[in-house]
This record gives C-alpha cells, structure tokens and sequence, in this order.
C-alpha cells in the first residue's frame, strides 16, 4: 500500500509536467532544518499552536534523506534550506548547518538566516561569502520589525549583493506584531533594491502586497500555499486581483511550503492550473523565472 501511495504521489507531479511541457520543477520554499529543530516546528503544528490556530497535519512527515529524495522524484531541480530562528544567538548555528547541507545536497540552493542582534551583519556577510544563494526572513515567527536598526547593514549588504530574501510577512495564518505591506513599503524606502520574495504572495494580504510589487521592480512573490483549499476560508482570492497575477507572471516563483504541508504536494501546481493564467505564465512561474532568478539549468547543475 505504502509503495502504490508514493508511486501515485510521484506520478501525479510528474504528469503535471508533462502536460504543462515543463522540463521540472524549481520550489524556492521548501525547509530543511536540524533535526532536533524539525521535530520542534512540526510539534508546534500537532499543538495547533497561536501562530497557526488551526488543525494542521504534516502531510510529508519523513526524515530528511527520504525528503529530499522524494523532491528528486518530483524533478524538483532546484530546492531551498528555509530555516528561520526565533530568537537572539540562533542564526549563525542554523547557518552553518544550511551550508553543511547544501554542500551535501548539490540540488539545494545554499540558504541562510537572521535575526536583529549585535552580530547580525557580521554573520550575513560571512554566509554571502561562503556562498549563500537565498535568505530567510520571517517577521511572524521572529516578531521582529523589519526596520529594527540592528538590521541595517544586514539589509544593505543583500541589496548590495542582490541576494534573494524569502520573506514571511503577511499576517497568515495569523498576524503578527511587525505583518502586513506597510512595514515592508517602509523597508523598501530605505532599501528600495532589496529582492524580497514575499512568501505566500502576502497572505492574506494579496491585494496589497501585489501592488506593493506593481511599484518596485525588485520585488518578487512565490505561490506557498497561496489559493490551496486548505486555506481558501482564511485567505480566499478576490477574482479582480487575477489581471495583476497574470500581469506579474515574470515575477512570481512556485514555492510548496513542504514538507510542512497538510496535502498532496500536487495539489499546490493544480492550484496554479486551475487560477487559467495561460501556459507561459504556468512554465513561467513553476520553472523558468526561478532559473532565470538563481541560475539553474535543466540537468541541474545549480
């Protein structure tokens, strides 16, 4: 039973592709972490802590090894290492782990973090020099202000370097403190370069932070469990923001969220399908744009 249910969950991402004329499939959010601290995000989620607030099964629940094999199954050729602290003196640990493990997995983009704290821009710079391709930034669970002064330098160094940043700051599943576009437009006043990727498009604030990239050229968006149905009641999509969608579809990069989901992982591309976009801004979104953002090619090499 367990080897029909992987082989119909592989095959299911793979006729996507096929269909769709996809060469693979790039998903810029997609977490690997310590083991230990794994363990402690999906408790949190089997709590249905205060910061999700609801029912929330881990539909990919394995160990890290069978993970990143099944995103290979997947032709997933490009992945990310998402970590995130939420707290003072754990960024640079969970960098160091991000980079052992992208020297370990080549189809990884080396990932790194922050947090505002005296040696924040000392770290930053270290993990752009060993290589760091992505960030991390998450307002909610950090409860931090994007504009807190000990970030300065670190904002300055990305924009410097033009180094993407995934960034959790809308207010789902459930606000935070520092959540929303206006602490982010105010970012973007002083850094007006910087390459945020707003994860989950800025739910539930869609509207809002896709007028927030309308204006800035350097902000992205990624899908993470953006329009799914596990979210359609918290965050449901106004049909009048599809024209802008289409319009910023050289902006917007598949992100799945796993292996933190409550669903299929091919439910997060049927999504895309269904919001009938057109096929270039489908290939766009699920691959070319993301290859074009990191460079990645089509027999992975990254």
């Amino acid at each position: 039973m367990i080897d029909r249910q992987l082989a119909d969950d592989v095959a299911s991402v793979l006729q996507f592709q096929e269909q769709h004329g996809l060469p693979g499939l790039i998903d810029v959010h997609t977490h690997f972490m310590p083991k230990r601290v794994m363990d402690k995000v999906w408790a949190y989620f089997d709590a249905a802590g205060p910061l999700t607030g609801m029912t929330w099964p881990i539909a990919y629940r394995m160990a890290e090894d069978v993970r990143v094999e099944r995103l290979r199954q997947y032709r997933v050729h490009a992945f990310s290492s998402l970590v995130y602290p939420h707290k003072p003196g754990m960024a640079q640990w969970l960098n160091s782990w991000a980079a052992e493990f992208a020297a370990r997995t080549p189809d990884c983009l080396h990932t790194a973090t922050f947090y505002p704290e005296d040696a924040a821009a000392s770290y930053v710079r270290d993990a752009l020099t060993a290589g760091a391709r992505i960030f991390k930034s998450h307002i909610q669970v950090g409860d931090y202000d994007p504009l807190d002064p000990l970030l300065s330098g670190v904002w300055g160094d990305l924009a410097d370097s033009g180094t993407p940043i995934v960034i959790h700051c809308g207010s789902g599943p459930a606000p935070g403190r520092f959540t929303g576009a206006a602490p982010i437009a105010k970012l973007l006043k002083v850094h007006p370069s910087l390459r945020l990727i707003i994860a989950h498009m800025g739910m539930p604030e869609y509207s809002d932070f896709l007028e927030l990239a309308d204006t800035h050229e350097s902000v992205l968006l990624d899908t993470t469990m953006a329009f799914t149905d596990f979210l359609a009641d918290l965050a449901p999509l106004d049909r009048r923001d599809l024209p802008r969608i289409r319009a910023l579809g050289d902006r917007i990069l598949f992100g799945s969220d796993f292996p933190n989901i409550p669903y299929r992982y091919v439910h997060a591309l049927e999504v895309l399908e269904r919001l009938n976009l057109g096929e270039p801004w489908l290939r766009n979104v699920c691959y070319e744009n993301a290859a074009r953002v990191f460079g990645v090619s089509t027999d992975r090499r990254t």
